[in-house]
């Protein structure tokens, strides 16, 4: 066994990449301050062909130094929209018919392991501030919300580890 080589990945140009056919998941970053998970986040999307990120409200926009330190190149890949308000992103996914999940830990949360069995089109995943995650409000609008089951003593997982679990799971559902 033998590691291979950057030019034996066979990996896309961005070119490439662009025209591929993408998931149908829109990431929506909402309020998130640590430029390093946003980079994190482009580049896991880059990695499953995520559709689109939506860069909500208090989220930094590329370019940035910070945020290529992690992303690596992938917010020259993945299409991304900033939106000053969680309800334009919202507006504008629902448009194209996608339903909307909030990756949150709540009293009605469906498990990780139950992405495969959602029954829709597309989806809209929303990932909250480091601190407080998802807004009440923005929770009220989603149609479902997700968590993934923990079972250390702490009750949150980073929000770019998270992003990166759930992002995987859709990628199977969809890929």
């Amino acid at each position: 066994m033998k590691k291979l080589k950057l030019n034996e990945l066979n990996r896309l140009s961005i070119s490439e990449f662009k025209s591929a056919k993408k998931i149908p998941v829109i990431l929506i970053l909402e309020n998130i301050r640590s430029l390093s998970n946003i980079g994190a986040m482009f580049r896991t999307a880059d990695a499953f062909k995520i559709e689109a990120i939506h860069l909500v409200g208090i989220t930094a926009t590329p370019p940035h130094r910070e945020i290529q330190k992690t992303a690596l190149g992938a917010t020259e890949s993945v299409a991304w929209t900033h939106f000053v308000s969680i309800d334009e992103s919202i507006d504008h996914i629902r448009n194209k018919g996608y339903q909307i999940f909030s990756i949150e830990q709540t009293s009605e949360s469906i498990s990780s392991e139950k992405i495969g069995s959602i029954e829709a089109d597309g989806v809209g995943i929303i990932l909250g501030h480091e601190v407080n995650g998802v807004e009440q409000s923005t929770i009220e609008k989603s149609d479902s919300c997700i968590e993934i089951p923990q079972f250390g003593t702490k009750h949150s997982l980073n929000v770019g580890v998270c992003g990166s679990i759930i992002m995987y799971e859709f990628w199977k559902k969809f890929g």
